[in-house]
């Protein structure tokens, strides 16, 4: 995906969902349609801020056969390097955005004959999509949803209203887990598990699912990471013959970006792989955060992925 690629959108409506979740409408500017989409699919945010330009993931949660706009929660983080609190504090209905067209990395398995699905806070979002999709149809699923209070359960009147026993909710403040263990370990054979939340719930649903014996292919997930902080640090890129300079607060795809380089992408979540990009030289440590690469290919030195992840070094040298 590069900019030439997006979709300018107007906000057409703005909701206070939970104290940190809002609740946008996105409608092409032009009056027609948006491309079609799937459950689990995400859009890229374009925000151009005063200072900087901001580009994050959002899923996309209103129903797939509504084509007339695109709704996307967001969550006000509270370590944000800036796109959060950007479509917090300063978009307002009539702010115009660039959009990607929507990416599924996270849909449903066609030949499951039960989907469980396991959400997290603002990790709810895909699903309301997905609940679209198999609302009607032959496959059984239910939705099990934890937050941290009632306050924070974003869209529960909506889950209710047409799913009703379908949908489980725990809350922390009232002692409420999910009891994974009972959960996956009673399931019929052909049930796939779905989680979208924190990551150490993540890490546990996948973690139970494989001791209780489910196959990977049955075991589906999306984190996207924001890009973290570091040391400043210099990359010269071979086949464009520049360099650039990487700031503490700016991720190495957004300062290759800014230099005028085009780097592919699907994610920036360090979820897809599609930035993967090959390190020829490296003068200290590459700081991996992504979800794609092996232990083994971290470890070779000779891959990044630039989306999320960094280095602490005197020179890094990409074959870009």
């Amino acid at each position: 995906m590069t900019e030439a690629a997006t979709i300018e959108v107007e906000v057409t409506a703005i909701d206070q969902v939970t104290p940190l979740i809002k609740h946008f409408r996105l409608a092409p500017v032009d009056g027609g349609t948006l491309p079609a989409f799937s459950g689990g699919s995400h859009i890229i945010v374009v925000m151009h801020g005063a200072a900087r330009a901001h580009r994050n993931p959002y899923s996309v949660l209103s129903p797939p056969n509504r084509l007339d706009a695109y709704e996307i929660g967001v969550r006000r983080m509270e370590e944000s390097r800036g796109g959060s609190h950007f479509m917090h504090d300063s978009v307002r209905v009539g702010s115009r955005l660039q959009i990607a067209h929507p990416v599924n990395l996270f849909g449903l398995d066609k030949i499951a004959r039960k989907h469980v699905l396991i959400a997290g806070g603002i990790g709810i979002t895909p699903f309301l999509a997905m609940l679209e999709d198999l609302y009607g149809g032959p496959v059984p699923y239910e939705l099990h949803y934890s937050v941290r209070s009632p306050e924070h359960a974003a869209f529960l009147v909506r889950l209710r209203r047409r799913e009703g026993g379908r949908v489980h909710l725990y809350c922390d403040s009232e002692q409420q887990a999910i009891d994974f263990e009972a959960l996956l370990g009673n399931q019929p054979l052909g049930t796939h598990v779905y989680v979208c939340g924190p990551g150490g719930m993540i890490s546990r649903v996948a973690a139970v699912a494989k001791d209780c014996g489910w196959p990977d292919s049955h075991i589906h997930w999306e984190q996207f990471s924001a890009p973290p902080v570091g040391d400043a640090f210099e990359v010269f890129l071979a086949r464009s013959r520049i360099s650039v300079h990487v700031p503490p607060d700016q991720s190495l795809l957004e300062s290759i970006e800014a230099a005028g380089v085009e780097v592919p992408y699907l994610c920036r979540g360090g979820v897809c792989g599609f930035c993967q990009t090959r390190v020829l030289e490296v003068d200290g440590e590459l700081l991996h955060n992504d979800h794609f690469l092996s232990e083994a290919e971290r470890a070779s030195g000779k891959t990044i992925m630039p989306c999320v992840s960094r280095a602490r070094c005197r020179s890094l040298l990409l074959d870009l």
